[in-house]
């Protein structure tokens, strides 16, 4: 199909996102000859006037920090998936002109998981207590039966946690970092921490691990999910990155089911290729 259609990631900074990767590999799989992907450098104050500025040709964006919860106030309204986190990470425009809020990194989370045959968990921890931490809790709440424990590394990242435990109905409990170790002890464990946060943890695998979900893509494989991989399950962050964009090409095109074995293995040559403009950087989208 050759109709003119625009869509792009906005966020900053967004020099490393893979979402135009991803992006383009669907809409070159899928014919959609018309459509373009492109990314760009916006904070908070610039957003409202860049999506102002979006004429009718634009189909969709995708956001991410600090944008996820910036962009509420200018929709018209949002998924009950994303009210549920308070973020957004999708926009879809309609054709009359409406701003539709949707949150895909969750079911993608919960979509990675399943891929790697977690259907369901009795106990889980999450290492860590950011933005991607809350979107983990919300998945938790989707496949963990049992308790759920959060590493944190302040008392107010502990409160904010427990507040969104409450709020999703999940039993959560936590506890400082200096005693992360003991996540291990859960059968699934995520950890949603930047790059070599978990480096200090990866000496205490037990010989028995269960499930580790990280959600880092580069550098990998990290410390933490090298020494798991010797020992039991691990999923990484590019299953997370690729299983949302999914859900956004499907939202944004209406195609579905959107071309998930090409945009993975788009994903992975842009992370291989030499000196690629990718590999100094981690987006989460």
């Amino acid at each position: 199909m050759s109709t003119i259609r625009r869509a792009a990631v906005l966020g900053s900074p967004i020099a490393h996102s893979l979402s135009p990767v991803l992006h383009r590999a669907a809409y070159a799989e899928l014919g959609l000859t018309g459509w373009s992907y492109d990314r760009f450098e916006i904070d908070e104050a610039a957003l409202p006037g860049f999506v102002q500025g979006l004429d009718s040709t634009w189909a969709g964006l995708s956001l991410t920090m600090p944008l996820k919860r910036a962009i509420i106030p200018l929709l018209d309204s949002i998924s009950e998936t994303a009210s549920s986190v308070e973020a957004v990470n999708t926009v879809v425009l309609t054709d009359d002109g409406r701003r539709i809020g949707d949150n895909t990194d969750i079911p993608g989370m919960v979509a990675a998981l399943r891929e790697s045959g977690v259907d369901r968990v009795g106990s889980a921890s999450i290492l860590g207590a950011g933005a991607t931490a809350s979107s983990a809790l919300a998945a938790l709440s989707r496949v963990c039966t049992g308790p759920v424990t959060a590493y944190v590394r302040s008392a107010a990242r502990a409160a904010e946690m427990r507040g969104w435990g409450d709020r999703l109905g999940v039993e959560l409990r936590t506890l400082e970092w200096s005693q992360a170790a003991r996540a291990f002890d859960a059968e699934l464990v995520i950890a949603t921490t930047p790059a070599g946060a978990t480096d200090e943890l990866a000496g205490a695998v037990p010989d028995s691990a269960g499930v580790l979900f990280d959600v880092l893509y580069e550098p990998w494989p990290t410390a933490l999910s090298a020494a798991w991989s010797r020992r039991g399950t691990v999923i990484g962050g590019m299953d997370l990155l690729v299983h949302q964009a999914v859900l956004q090409v499907e939202l944004m095109t209406g195609c579905v089911p959107a071309p998930l074995r090409e945009m993975r293995a788009a994903g992975e040559r842009a992370l291989e290729g030499p000196g690629d403009q990718f590999r100094s950087g981690v987006r989460l989208i």
